[in-house]
């Protein structure tokens, strides 16, 4: 655990997760601890395999771990029951994945707005002037009313962006957002969310396996086959820019 004074907006305390198929279980999380603080822009190391993905899911609310527990926001979320977990997930944590998973048949303006009416969160006219906002700010602007299957593969991952950003999450978990993007448009994608990370103070926790996109994280957590391998805090270069 570290050792930083301020209060963590994640902290995760010796979490497993283990899969059981008749007499054989396979551990995929090992006793997983770390925390997260916010404002920060973190990067998840490791192969594919490491259990980055997993780890994510469960912080999402999206899986439960064996043991262990995780805290946000100063909520147990390992002991809250299904209906707590989506409110506090549609509340709280937004995702970017690497397959930007938007619904085809909605424009981009449609599919930002998407998490706030299902949530009941906003109402339709401040949900679409929100979104249209968010839109601009990834610069779609001129692509409100375009359907999903219109977009390229790095407009549709900003459009995944500006939805990630629609009901204000504290924190944001990004599970290989730029592992289906050529390098520009990968580039791209790291520059908006570095971006928005400065601007709005969000927190962020983005997997990848790529060391260039770690590179532009503030802090590289690495995971190993299921264990926290390493924990390193980048350098801040003359001119301001995160080093290696």
């Amino acid at each position: 655990m570290s050792n930083d004074s301020r209060q963590p907006l994640l902290s995760v305390a010796n979490l497993t997760k283990t899969y059981v198929q008749g007499d054989v279980a396979s551990p995929v999380l090992k006793g997983i601890s770390f925390d997260v603080y916010p404002g920060e822009f973190v990067a998840m190391l490791g192969p594919s395999g490491s259990g980055k993905s997993t780890l994510l899911s469960i912080l999402g609310t999206l899986l439960r771990p064996t043991s262990g527990h995780f805290f946000m926001l100063g909520h147990d979320l390992t002991v809250a029951d299904e209906d707590e977990l989506t409110q506090f997930r549609n509340r709280n944590i937004g995702f970017v994945f690497q397959y930007h998973h938007l619904l085809p048949d909605f424009t981009a303006l449609e599919n930002v707005m998407f998490p706030a009416v299902a949530a009941g969160l906003m109402q339709e006219e401040e949900a679409e002037h929100r979104a249209a906002k968010l839109l601009t700010r990834v610069g779609l602007g001129n692509r409100l009313d375009y359907k999903a299957t219109k977009l390229s593969g790095g407009q549709k991952q900003r459009v995944a962006v500006a939805r990630a950003l629609m009901n204000k999450p504290a924190l944001i978990l990004a599970d290989e957002p730029t592992g289906n993007l050529d390098r520009v448009s990968a580039h791209q994608v790291m520059e908006l969310l570095g971006e928005i990370n400065a601007e709005s103070q969000t927190t962020f926790l983005i997997s990848t396996h790529d060391a260039e996109i770690a590179r532009r994280c503030q802090r590289r957590i690495t995971v190993i086959d299921g264990r926290i391998a390493s924990t390193e805090a980048a350098s801040i270069g003359s001119e301001g820019m995160v080093t290696a």
